[in-house]
């Protein structure tokens, strides 16, 4: 009998298993759509008990993309741990890395997890061929139709209704996706439970992204008069077409132009209906990995791709520098993870991946640029590994922000705005052309510059500004 206490004792793992990584991900989600987050109108009751039980980055970034789709350069700077360009450039050899073990799942895979991912991909590999189980695996955005678009155009305009099954979407198969996502988790977590191995579980819902659809309760949750329309909001923004938001981008077409505080209040009704739709969902995958008992042993990760517009400064999409477009929701729980605690530190959501890689004590490989979030969650360090955020889309926006200023830089529009993001976190006051700001517009170009050169920037800013760059 002791024998065989001392032998299990001693095999490798019985004290310090492995533990399981939850990793739920959204996509559209603002730091705004969450409750806990600071957005008072929107209802997230799961979500707010996770923050309440874990630690929450409140400044949590995307870099940015390379083309219309977001959503691709985030996914592939998350699975592949490397930063924006490098990222695109990378695109090309992932069969060669794919072979390597290179991609977030084939590393946890090779160290003795049971990988599992279904729901939104958008990765340019074949997920069925990186994971152990993939299924139900969905493209960038369920199928809309035009009804979806320029609208509504009054209170009498009643052409599309989210929960109208009629229009496919999300309600293509007959039920809801983010549906198909929690039933899948859960059965999912029925089998792990009789695996000797840990799991990694990639979940990722397309909600809430266009067409945003829900059940009618959902839309009722938030009757029109409730629905506030944001502080920043503008009927155009003024350099829309030379940043690419244009009527051209698909995105921006949802709504008309020029925006009406009637239209944007209706999108939004919308947008936190799906949101709450989806928060439901994974109330009940949560509920699910207690009733298993597996959440002794589970790490959980919430977070999304990229923010959205959804009327603020006049934008409806997410190609854009502001904070309600790059900042996302982040929140870690688990074992040993303090509870309801914040960190203000600006990161980025790809630094999930290496921090997962810690949590399961799996070496970072060199080539992965984000970094573990594991030292500032166990208060072993206080500041950011970055120095500042970095961001960019396409050749028509650069931006770089410290925790006191943000520059945004319009190529294009021969356009640089600096913002008081401490003291004007709506991003109102632009303070570029005023003489006493002259100072911090220098020493901000001057980071870009500098992180521009790290990232690999393809785009030279010198030929735009030359005083500046």
């Amino acid at each position: 009998m002791y024998f065989f206490l001392i032998l299990l004792i001693l095999t490798p793992g019985f004290i310090d298993a492995q533990p399981n990584i939850l990793f739920i991900f959204a996509d559209d989600q603002t730091y705004l759509g969450v409750n806990a987050m600071g957005n008072s109108e929107v209802i997230t009751p799961n979500l707010d008990k996770l923050a309440n039980s874990g630690v929450t980055f409140t400044h949590t970034y995307n870099m940015g993309g390379w083309n219309g789709a977001v959503c691709v350069a985030s996914r592939a700077m998350l699975n592949t741990g490397r930063f924006i360009w490098h990222a695109r450039n990378s695109e090309k050899n992932y069969p060669k890395m794919k072979e390597d073990g290179q991609f977030w799942s084939l590393l946890m895979q090779n160290a003795g997890y049971d990988t599992y991912m279904t729901g939104k991909w958008h990765v340019k590999q074949d997920a069925k061929t990186i994971f152990n189980t993939a299924i139900d695996i969905r493209p960038g955005m369920p199928a809309s139709v035009p009804e979806a678009y320029n609208r509504p155009q009054s209170s009498a305009d009643t052409t599309w209704l989210p929960w109208q099954k009629k229009r496919g979407g999300f309600w293509q198969g007959g039920k809801h996706w983010s549906e198909v996502v929690g039933d899948n988790a859960i059965q999912f977590l029925d089998s792990a439970k009789l695996s000797k191995n840990p799991f990694f579980m990639y979940l990722a819902f397309n909600a809430p992204h266009d067409p945003r659809q829900s059940p009618k309760k959902y839309v009722d949750m938030y009757p029109l008069e409730n629905v506030a329309v944001p502080e920043n909001f503008m009927d155009l923004y003024p350099y829309k077409d030379a940043i690419g938001c244009g009527a051209e981008l698909r995105d921006e077409k949802l709504a008309p132009f020029p925006r009406t505080a009637y239209s944007i209040k209706v999108h939004r009704q919308e947008y936190y209906a799906i949101i709450t739709h989806m928060d439901e969902q994974i109330g009940r995958i949560i509920s699910h990995l207690k009733e298993t008992g597996q959440d002794k042993n589970t790490y959980i990760l919430f977070s999304a791709d990229h923010g959205l517009s959804v009327g603020h400064h006049g934008l409806v999409g997410k190609q854009n520098m502001f904070d309600h477009s790059m900042r996302v929701p982040l929140v870690v729980v688990g074992p040993n993870i303090p509870g309801n605690e914040k960190r203000d530190m600006q990161v980025y959501l790809q630094d999930v991946m290496a921090t997962t890689l810690d949590l399961a004590g799996i070496e970072k490989p060199q080539y992965v640029e984000f970094n573990s979030l594991m030292p500032a969650i166990n208060n072993d360090v206080k500041s950011s590994p970055y120095s500042e955020i970095y961001g960019a889309y396409i050749n028509l926006q650069r931006m770089v922000r410290n925790e006191k200023y943000k520059l945004i830089v319009y190529p294009e529009a021969d356009k640089i705005l600096l913002f008081d993001v401490e003291n004007d976190p709506e991003e109102i006051y632009d303070l570029a052309e005023k003489p006493e700001y002259k100072k911090v517009v220098k020493e901000l170009a001057e980071r870009l510059k500098q992180q521009q050169k790290l990232m690999d920037d393809p785009l030279n800013l010198h030929s735009y500004f030359p005083e500046l760059f």
